[in-house]
């Protein structure tokens, strides 16, 4: 074909031709027809004058790098988002991009000429079913786009589209089908028809009147006229109860004149609403009154014949009606709305009014699509969830111009939300003002899934703005937490339905009963859109203060080791009256460990902790873990139960109620008390982090099966065997645990043929207990009966060992409980019999009393069984007989005891000797041990006693030890020690688990106020008491100056000790001051030592200060006071002033004086009643000699020294510092 210039046409222009032809007639012209030699002409006529019209075309008649492109072609071979713009020049494309800004990509161009019919029917639907969409259509396909501003004339016609983009599906989008933006007009292949005006005036209505005409009775239901008047209100475009339709108010810029509403419900009328602009006058021809659902008043509706009209006053002529002589509807007074519960929850707060305005402003971030969450010009919040928006997910992007008409503004939501938000509710509308140049930004998982949740929270729950916008950012939350590694996000964010609830709104349901109560009053898109005056959800808003966050396990760790360190204060943790008498080694042993509790109201927001539990076969205790890491935790049913059953395993943990645990270990060197503000003397510090809670606290949710196949979720322990033939093949035999020992670095022997060097100590357990019954056989979902064995003994003890990945069993052990061992895979007749690799020595199986031991192997798995359905388990619940309190604390027995009892007290003591299997010079050669300080908890004892229980730190030191938390231990070994005090340590056979945990909070109770005589009373008398007394005489006094380094004596600030120089020279002064006090029941030594001494003697602190000074260059004063006239002997000189004043002070009425003495037995317990019986003792009163027998003489340690409430005379020596 020929040019029209009639030049001859080169070889390129003639392939163009061909081409287009060949296009023409495959896609445009009628399917089966001649080739329609016209349409070609008209559709390449039309692509020139667009070429040329530009004055860019370089002097080529064609666009000769274009080529046609079909819809087909588009929807199956454009996969990347893509533009073109017909006669555009490079750099016109590149000036158009820079619009995309520095931070978006503009979309890439492409040589495409697109034609198309521009239509509202989708494929070959009836009329009835039309949405008021829009699409592009030739001979191979349909495709949905978007116009800006649409020309009711254009639908039905052959378009050549000048400038367009495409944007191929979302991942969001399950129809799979992109979508054209149309930009600018398009330009028609066969001329537009203009249809003629009419012959005469249209006869309209008015708003005024349309207005007082719906306020007539019924009998004006048949009039049809048409409405005239300008657009000052248009809805979203809604569905409900299986209809879409939308409403627009015409009425006139003057408040004053009355406005009103018109329904559009015909589906062919649908497409109006893209032609409707605010502000512009239009005629609605043949409308009706009708009443509509749920709407008190009747309104204007459209009918089936309805047109609209542009509004021309020159056409158009007022209907006068007769109104006279009508009887008017009685004015009906709008019902109350309810008040909602969210509006309920903060009776305190202040209650505020958003604004109705029309903004026009420019996307600048999609911050959560499916929630239809975006940022407005860089500084407002939009949110489109209020509406029905799905269908106009697909055009929001960084980029597109919107107009919002009658949007909402609300300054101050809370929730977490610090800038203004605009929300749209049914009764505004959003416009699209111009398309984005940016592509398509790819889009994380949680921006994809979720949008019929989101949806469900605010048609369904009937969130408010301020909760709404808090619980989308909660489920972000814990996407980012949990998805994709532990669960897909489809999983997370799907819609909650009967029987199939969503991940995500259980984790989100204990809050949202609390700020949106249930029962709330149903949203109603008639009233919202039509009643006056307007009230919608975004009417009223109380600003929410942020109920609770859902970190990352990371940061919730991280958070606690920040505020345990910045709470970390040395001398907070040392009380300074008694820090100022410790040594070096013992001041830097008493700060080696500490700890913080941290609840849920200590952050802010409050914290909720959610992961997902798992067992860890590397330290094996119970862990929380998410995508950011995992947690340590301790778990305790109701009751001082353990945790038994491992179907806990992988299930979602969400916990409100819990303790995070921060303990603190620190290397200091401190040379004394006086350095303790300087950090520079810590050398190492470190912290366990773990997080314990009450099961019953927790809110436990299956996960969905199976767990995506990864990396991270492979590492995730299943219940269930997962053999590759399947859960029924696989064999499993009963066993009674009747005791655990310890998790710890244990020997093993090398296998025979193992590697020759000397295996590392590994981390394992032991259990021993009793088979029940034989093996039995996997028989579809159950176990059949036991396999009948003659040389089996059904009810033999065995020793389980567990370690390496087995070690993950750990915490779900208990004696006492019935578990099934399963092994998947294939049935073999001698599975859980002896076995001969496990190199365990016989004479721990003759000790341990068990026939023979079994190593639990890596892929099997456990489960509990419940008593009541195992027969042979007739002594479950026997409890082994634990020894009594006089057995317990006699110093001629020793041996295992096992008792329950509460922490009083951790420390670090001395180091013990290494491990045999420590190197020698290795880092882990000396290690620590620590000190427990238990309150034995005994039945009918009022006044527990109290022990020391020592663990040898080459023993993992489980969680949970801490002062305040209730502990039962069996199997401890107990020791008397040279003093005849009772301890315990923990031995590689000892169990141990938490009963309860530390209170949250700590209340001190007095210590009970007792006589003297009642400590005679053997196991009934108290631990620590408080008596009123008198002191009698003072037995001696010692007062000395010691190096804080080794502790040898000070003579004027200087070390005595033989040896390598200490490194440091400072000095710390110590004092001993030993009484004896009565209180009329019996007499008792009393051991006064450092600052108390100074409470005894009497002295200020200024006069305690000077004291010590004075015996700084002596560097020792040692008196002894013996016999009735309390006789002097001293380690210095008589005649000194230091010594003259002691003794003076010491047998004065200062001294001698009733106090209230609060003090703990010296020696305990084991030795509460004197080692002597009683001995007769002669008393002289007056002239009468007394004969009679006195108890001897109680030792005790002091606590504290007070003066009574009604002190007498201190004598001489008292005085007021």
């Amino acid at each position: 074909m020929a040019d029209g210039g009639g030049a001859p046409a080169s070889t390129s222009e003639k392939a163009w031709l061909e081409a287009a032809q060949a296009f023409i007639q495959e896609t445009l012209c009628p399917p089966g027809k001649e080739p329609d030699v016209q349409l070609t002409q008209l559709v390449i006529d039309c692509v020139k004058t667009v070429w040329l019209s530009e004055g860019r075309n370089q002097g080529l008649p064609l666009p000769l790098s274009y080529s046609f492109v079909s819809v087909q072609d588009l929807r199956a071979h454009q996969c990347l988002p893509c533009c073109s713009h017909l006669s555009w020049s490079s750099s016109a494309y590149q000036a158009w991009a820079q619009k995309a800004g520095p931070d978006g990509v503009a979309l890439p161009r492409e040589r495409l000429l697109l034609l198309g019919t521009l239509t509202d029917l989708s494929g070959d639907l009836e009329q009835e079913h039309k949405d008021g969409s829009l699409y592009v259509r030739d001979n191979t396909g349909i495709l949905g786009c978007e116009l800006i501003d649409l020309d009711l004339s254009w639908l039905g016609h052959l378009f050549l589209f000048r400038s367009w983009s495409y944007l191929p599906p979302a991942r969001w989008d399950s129809s799979g089908e992109g979508h054209l933006e149309l930009w600018g007009a398009p330009v028609p292949v066969f001329p537009l028809t203009i249809s003629p005006g009419p012959a005469s005036p249209t006869p309209v209505l008015y708003p005024e009147t349309a207005s007082r005409l719906l306020r007539h009775r019924s009998r004006l239901r048949d009039v049809q006229p048409n409405l005239a008047g300008e657009l000052v209100r248009l809805s979203a475009l809604v569905s409900s109860h299986r209809k879409t339709y939308f409403v627009l108010c015409l009425g006139d810029s003057s408040p004053a004149v009355s406005h009103v509403s018109i329904v559009v419900q015909v589906p062919a009328q649908l497409v109006w609403h893209r032609v409707l602009q605010p502000g512009r006058a239009y005629v609605l021809t043949e409308l009706r009154i009708s009443k509509i659902r749920d709407h008190r008043y009747r309104v204007w509706t459209t009918s089936p014949s309805s047109r609209l009209l542009p509004l021309k006053p020159e056409c158009v002529q007022e209907l006068k009606l007769e109104m006279e002589g009508l009887v008017l509807e009685t004015d009906l007074k709008p019902l109350p709305m309810p008040s909602n519960s969210q509006d309920r929850m903060g009776e305190k707060s202040v209650v505020q009014n958003s604004k109705l305005l029309t903004y026009t402003g420019v996307v600048t971030s999609v911050l959560n699509e499916p929630a239809g969450l975006f940022e407005l010009d860089g500084q407002l919040g939009l949110c489109l969830a209020y509406q029905q928006f799905q269908g106009f997910r697909r055009v929001v992007r960084p980029g597109v111009s919107l107009e919002l008409q009658d949007v909402h503004l609300l300054q101050s939501v809370g929730g977490g939300t610090t800038r203004p938000v605009l929300a749209s509710c049914l009764g505004g509308a959003v416009l699209v003002r111009g398309f984005s140049p940016r592509k398509t930004e790819s889009q994380s998982s949680h921006q994809v899934h979720g949008a019929s949740l989101y949806e469900q929270l605010v048609w369904e729950y009937q969130l408010r703005l301020p909760v709404y916008l808090w619980a989308t950012k909660a489920l972000e939350e814990l996407a980012c937490k949990l998805c994709p590694h532990v669960l897909r996000h489809h999983q997370f964010l799907q819609r909650s339905s009967p029987g199939n609830p969503s991940l995500g709104m259980q984790l989100l349901a204990p809050t949202l009963d609390t700020l949106a109560p249930p029962g709330g009053p149903i949203r109603n898109a008639n009233k919202e859109i039509l009643e006056e005056p307007h009230r919608c959800p975004l009417q009223k808003y109380i600003r929410l203060q942020t109920p609770c966050s859902f970190p990352a396990l990371a940061i919730l760790k991280k958070e606690g080791k920040s505020r345990a360190w910045a709470s970390f204060d040395p001398k907070a943790l040392l009380p300074l009256p008694e820090v100022s008498h410790l040594p070096s080694c013992r001041l830097n042993q008493h700060l080696a460990w500490s700890w913080l509790s941290l609840l849920p109201s200590a952050f802010h927001p409050t914290q909720v902790v959610v992961g997902v539990l798992v067992p860890s076969s590397h330290k094996g205790c119970l862990q929380l873990r998410d995508q950011s890491g995992c947690l340590p935790c301790l778990l305790l049913a109701r009751h001082s139960q353990p945790i038994t059953d491992p179907r806990l395993i992988g299930c979602l943990v969400r916990v409100e109620k819990f303790q995070l645990i921060v303990e603190r270990d620190v290397r200091s060197n401190f040379p004394s008390w006086r350095e303790l503000s300087m950090a520079g003397f810590i050398q190492k510090q470190q912290a366990r982090v773990y997080v314990q809670f009450f099961l019953a606290d927790a809110l436990i949710l299956p996960m969905p099966r199976p767990f995506p196949c990864s990396a991270a979720s492979s590492r995730l322990p299943q219940t269930e065997p997962t053999h590759p033939d399947g859960p029924h093949l696989g064999q499993s035999r009963l066993f009674l645990l009747c005791h655990k020992e310890a998790l710890m670095y244990r020997n093993f022997c090398a296998t025979p043929g193992a590697s020759l060097e000397v295996p590392k100590p590994t981390l394992s357990f032991h259990v021993s207990g009793s088979w029940l019954g034989s093996t039995q056989r996997k028989e579809g979902t159950g176990w059949g009966p036991p396999e009948l064995q003659g040389d089996e003994n059904r009810n033999q003890k065995v020793l389980l060992i567990f370690f390496g990945p087995s070690v993950r069993w750990f915490e779900f052990l208990h004696p006492g409980q019935v578990y099934r061992l399963v092994a998947p895979g294939p049935p073999t007749p001698t599975l859980f019999k002896e076995d001969g690799s496990s190199c365990i020595s016989q004479r721990p199986l003759e000790l341990a009393g068990c026939a023979s031991c079994l190593t639990v192997q890596d892929e099997w798995t456990l489960e509990l069984e419940h008593p009541q359905d195992v027969p042979d388990a007739l002594d479950i619940n026997k409890i082994l007989p634990e020894p009594s309190l006089s057995d317990l604390l006699n110093d001629n027995l020793t041996g295992l005891v096992s008792f329950s009892a509460e922490i009083l007290s951790r420390t670090l003591c001395k180091p013990f000797p290494a491990p045999h299997w420590t190197k020698h010079g290795s880092t882990g050669a000396v290690r620590g041990c620590v000190k427990l300080t238990v309150a034995v908890d005994t039945a009918g004892c009022e006044f527990p006693p109290h022990l020391c229980i020592y663990i040898d730190r080459h023993l993992p030191i489980p969680l949970g030890l801490l002062p305040g938390a209730r502990v039962y231990f069996k199997q401890l070994e107990k020791r008397v020690s040279r003093s005849h005090n009772v301890y315990c340590c923990f031995q590689s056979s000892t169990y141990m688990r938490v009963l309860s945990f530390p209170p949250e909070t700590t209340i001190s109770t007095p210590l009970p106020h007792i006589y003297l005589a009642q400590l005679l009373q053997g196991h009934q008398a108290p631990f620590q008491a408080t008596a009123s007394c008198h002191i009698v005489s003072v037995l001696s006094l010692q007062l000395l100056w010691v190096c804080t380094h080794c502790t040898s004596l000070c003579r004027q600030e200087r070390c005595t000790h033989r040896g390598p120089a200490c490194p440091t020279q400072t000095s710390i002064s110590q004092a001993r001051i030993r009484l004896l006090v009565e209180d009329g029941t019996a007499e008792a030594v009393v051991t006064c030592r450092d600052h108390h001494v100074a409470a005894a003697l009497g002295l200020c602190p200024s006069e305690w200060t000077s004291l010590l000074e004075c015996v700084r260059v002596p560097g020792r004063v040692v008196l002894y006071f013996t016999g009735p006239g309390a006789q002097l002997e001293s380690s210095a000189k008589t005649d000194e002033p230091v010594t003259l004043f002691l003794w003076t002070l010491c047998t004065s009425l200062s001294v001698l004086r009733p106090i209230v003495l609060s003090f703990e037995l010296e020696r305990k317990p084991s030795k509460i009643l004197p080692s002597e019986p009683p001995r007769l003792q002669r008393f002289q009163c007056g002239d009468l000699p007394l004969l009679t027998r006195v108890n001897p003489r109680l030792q005790l340690s002091c606590i504290s020294v007070r003066e009574p409430e009604y002190p007498c005379s201190l004598g001489a020596f008292a005085s007021s510092c």
